[in-house]
């Protein structure tokens, strides 16, 4: 089943987000995967948008991260 293009966009939107904030924060995908309990695979999928976030995992990576849900979705559009 092909996703929409405006969902695609956002997805991708979405993990480009995760990855840039990963990276302030000086962790690598298996580092994080690791602090929060999931696959590194997960993460990598989640950060190349090929992948919905479900809301357990976003709490997951906003405590991770030690962000708010919020600042994850910050500038998206």
């Amino acid at each position: 089943m092909t996703r929409p293009i405006q969902e695609d966009k956002y997805l991708a939107a979405f993990g480009k987000r995760m990855a840039v904030i990963r990276r302030e924060r000086g962790l690598t995908q298996e580092q994080l995967a690791d602090k929060i309990g999931l696959h590194a695979d997960t993460v990598r999928t989640i950060e190349q948008g090929r992948r919905w976030v479900r809301l357990t995992t976003l709490h997951k990576f906003a405590k991770g991260l030690d962000v708010s849900i919020d600042e994850l979705f910050k500038g998206l559009k």
